[in-house]
């Protein structure tokens, strides 16, 4: 067992540091097109070899409620940044594809978030990022 304090203060930094990254971060959403949680859903659904994915896929990647996912996502469809169709391996689920608008506004913020990321990150050397990730996947328990 772990020292619960030492435990406790981990978990406070990782925390603290997640949240400011997310603040700083969140800027460059500003005057854009995409909120953050669409742009999670764009990336989810281009990051597929198809360019489409399951409905329950995305509401894997989110952090957000399955309903939540939902209801952003057919907000998504009316503004033309995705089509939603019936899952034919899966009548009860759906299918999500991004539209031609909104791949252009997932690429465009892409692009500009990716830098945000990487000027942040490149405070850790390789060796640290890799570490960094084996531990928050650790966590995350895979």
């Amino acid at each position: 067992m772990s020292d619960r304090k030492l435990a406790v203060e981990a978990w406070e930094s990782l925390f603290r540091a997640q949240h400011e990254l997310f603040t700083e971060m969140s800027g460059d959403f500003d005057g854009t097109d995409l909120a953050p949680a669409e742009y999670d859903v764009l990336l989810t659904v281009t990051r597929c070899d198809s360019g489409t994915a399951r409905l329950r896929d995305v509401t894997a990647n989110m952090l957000i409620s399955q309903p939540s996912v939902s209801r952003l996502v057919d907000r998504m469809v009316a503004r033309g940044l995705l089509e939603k169709c019936p899952d034919p391996a899966d009548k009860r689920g759906s299918l999500v594809h991004a539209t031609e608008h909104g791949t252009k506004a997932f690429r465009q913020i892409a692009t500009v978030h990716g830098r945000t990321i990487a000027e942040r990150m490149s405070r850790l050397d390789d060796d640290e990022l890799r570490a960094l990730a084996a531990l928050t996947e650790k966590l995350r328990g895979g």
